[in-house]
């Protein structure tokens, strides 16, 4: 077995590994309510959508470029 084989079949088990958590998640719903409140905390309270809003509206303050320019 050559390096490249061993780390495809690491992916592949990690994949499936990380879909098989998900599927258990996503069908249990007290499984489900602690992600959804892990993620909440994690974004600080925010939801996805005002942190994504957030992020973006700082990274274009940062960048010193104007909303409009010529």
């Amino acid at each position: 077995m050559t390096q490249m084989q061993a780390r495809r079949i690491a992916n592949a088990i990690l994949a499936s590994a990380g879909v098989a958590a998900a599927v258990i998640v996503v069908t249990r719903p007290r499984l489900r309510r602690m992600a959804l409140e892990a993620g909440r905390r994690w974004l600080g309270g925010h939801d996805v959508a005002g942190y994504l809003i957030g992020e973006a509206q700082r990274a274009w303050a940062e960048s010193d470029r104007a909303i409009m320019s010529p």
